[in-house]
């Protein structure tokens, strides 16, 4: 079994956060799908930092049970603990941001699936195999989740493991407040604290809000109320202070908040406190499962706080580890953390998912070239595309590294049924052949349709530019091509830039380099770049050297055919190989042209241009893999 770090326990859910700022909940007209619940956006926000986290909680047999266990394991945390309960739904709570002081939300929870939980479903060796354990105070409000809470603590304790709780108050899940009033923090009950208190020594460490040590203590003087769970709880307690910060109590309770150990605070804009405790929380943990000291421990919790409460979401506002680093060593340049474009790009870089270290991308985007072939009518092109995508799913056969691009115009069937494969989907978004740089209709005046795409599609623009164009043409497919990045990034959306120079005007080592270097300069940032075929190692090292200069955290390369035969395509993969940075291949024509031409005229079966197309992309595909492991050979 993987050794873990943590395991956090208790509550997992679908947040809808209303996507409009400033209006009522009862007025959003649109929302925005994150995972949530306090222990999984903490299970998600340790393993962005860096360590093996894992979540015991549990999760409909349905839509969005699935979406919390994959979106989970997109964010690196282990799901071996997560129940699949057949009888209940996923919860779901609906939040919005009314202002800097309301943020109303609604929890449906009305036994929901991870209140399911039960003894039975917490296995022992699964607990021992962490460092620590760590609840959250949601999970003591109902006796039978209680008890599988209460059997993990014990075993982790047994087993000499670190406990820790996040006393997580939210008084109508504990039954003192109404539905509507999800908001509240704090309503004083001498039922909870009597239940908190007994359980209260079973932790190492504790965490709250002055609020919720208020009913952890039973009392609304928050010294009295830490003297209080001081005198049932030898674990260090962090108290949270909002914009003062938080300080940690290792040993007696002092007269004054001030006399415990702080952490530097980071001054920045409130735009959404909700799950900023999670994010703290996250940080913390770090720092105390690394063996950091209080002030170091809370430096990390305290901006790992300040990346939530300025940003949309919880766990999707959590930083990395890496962007952790950054903003330790930039600093503050604007407080609201989210309209920091260099801050936001590390974001964004360093909390993509997925593993495309190997992109074999077998390309059917084309438009203009098959409806210029006889036979084609637009049926038969839908046709034939998913015949295309067929021929990549046989040469995939589940493996990873292998990806498509199709079109939405001729290949909607295709592209849609691709969803969900496991394939790398590039889906393009120029008017073929245009210059300057034409969008398809279908993305709208305002490229507002973008928000129709499926969340895997990539964006994919391809511009035929040069560094001789005149000054007009070159401002003009450089903001157009700023536009469309722009757009995709606020979509949530990868963004990958093709640039063909040779169809334009004569080539050199440096081309490329010149005109990547210009999109940087505009403030473009491609996950992926699509290159021609460069005929010299000099043009590569160029190339890359701009990518790397510019954007060290890029996907990567992906090298395009050219409608080039295969004897040609082998020479140039053996060229772009040697950089690390390319990733794979993108060749169309080479592999579908034949059997298109046959195809359209009725003179081939679809089996027959399936297999025809499965021989020519796995030649590909081994051609490249041998390429690369010649390249790695050659380092050696």
């Amino acid at each position: 079994m993987t050794k873990l770090d943590l395991i956090t326990i208790g509550r997992s859910s679908v947040d809808l956060y209303g996507a409009q700022i400033g209006g009522r909940l009862e007025d959003m007209g649109s929302f925005d799908k994150y995972i949530g619940g306090s222990p999984t956006n903490i299970a998600c926000g340790t393993a962005r930092l860096g360590l093996k986290s894992a979540v015991i909680t549990a999760v409909g047999d349905e839509h969005m049970g699935r979406f919390v266990t994959e979106q989970l394991a997109r964010e690196g945390v282990n799901t071996e603990g997560v129940k699949v309960d057949p009888e209940r739904l996923t919860a779901l709570v609906l939040l919005g941001i009314r202002d800097q002081e309301q943020f109303p939300l609604i929890f449906y929870r009305e036994n929901c699936a991870d209140m399911g939980l039960t003894v039975d479903d917490i296995d022992p060796a699964f607990i021992q195999s962490a460092r620590a354990v760590v609840a959250t105070g949601t999970h003591l409000s109902h006796p039978q989740v209680e008890a599988a809470t209460i059997k993990a603590l014990d075993i982790a304790r047994a087993a000499g493991l670190q406990t820790a709780l996040d006393i997580d108050y939210r008084p109508n899940l504990w039954g003192v407040a109404g539905h509507g009033d999800g908001e509240n923090r704090f309503v004083a009950s001498d039922a909870v604290t009597t239940k908190l208190q007994s359980t209260l020594h079973l932790f190492d460490l504790i965490v709250g809000t002055e609020e919720e040590f208020h009913i952890a203590g039973g009392t609304t003087d928050t010294i009295a109320a830490l003297r209080a769970v001081r005198a049932v709880s030898g674990a260090t307690l962090v108290c949270k202070r909002g914009a003062d910060g938080a300080v940690a109590f290792v040993g007696e309770i002092p007269d004054s908040l001030d006399e415990g150990a702080a952490g530097p605070g980071f001054p920045i804009e409130v735009f959404n406190v909700l799950g900023a405790g999670d994010g703290f929380m996250s940080g913390l943990l770090k720092g105390w499962l690394d063996g950091e000291d209080w002030p170091t421990a809370l430096k990390y919790a305290n901006a790992c706080g300040a990346f939530a409460v300025s940003r949309h979401g919880c766990t999707p506002a959590y930083p990395s580890w890496d962007e952790l680093q950054f903003f330790f060593a930039r600093g503050i340049k604007r407080p609201d953390l989210r309209n920091d474009a260099e801050l936001e790009q590390v974001h964004w870089a360093t909390n993509r998912s997925g593993d495309w270290s190997s992109v074999k991308t077998f390309a059917f985007d084309h438009r203009l070239q098959l409806e210029e072939m006889q036979g084609y009518t637009l049926e038969k092109g839908a046709a034939f595309k998913e015949l295309c995508l067929a021929a990549a799913l046989k040469v995939q056969d589940g493996k990873p590294g292998y990806g498509i691009l199709c079109d939405n115009r001729i290949g909607r069937s295709a592209l849609h049924q691709a969803s969900g494969t496991g394939l790398w989907i590039g889906r393009p978004t120029e008017l073929p052949g245009s210059r300057p740089i034409a969008f398809e209709p279908e993305l709208g005046e305002d490229l507002g349709n973008l928000r129709e795409w499926a969340r895997e599609n990539v964006v994919k623009l391809l511009v035929f530019c040069h560094p001789d164009d005149d000054d007009k043409t070159s401002k003009m497919q450089i903001a157009r091509v700023k536009r469309l990045f722009t757009a995709a990034r606020r979509n949530g959306l990868e963004f990958l830039l093709e640039i063909i120079p040779s169809k334009v005007g004569p080539v050199d080592d440096h081309t490329s380099a010149v005109l990547i270097q210009s999109f940087y300069d505009a403030g473009v940032y491609p996950d992926w770049w699509k290159l021609e075929p460069f005929k010299t190692d000099a043009a590569w090292t160029n190339a890359v050297a701009a990518i790397e200069r510019n954007d060290p955290r890029t996907r990567g390369i992906v090298v395009l055919g050219l409608d080039a035969p295969e004897a040609e395509l082998a020479a140039s993969f053996a060229l772009a190989a040697r950089q690390p940075l390319v990733k794979g291949f993108a060749v169309g024509r080479t592999i579908f042209g034949d059997a298109a031409r046959a195809w359209l005229k009725g003179e081939m079966a679809d089996d027959a241009a399936i297999t025809q197309m499965v021989g020519r992309y796995t030649r590909l595909c081994n051609i490249w893999d041998k390429a690369r492991a010649d390249a790695r050979l050659n380092e050696e």
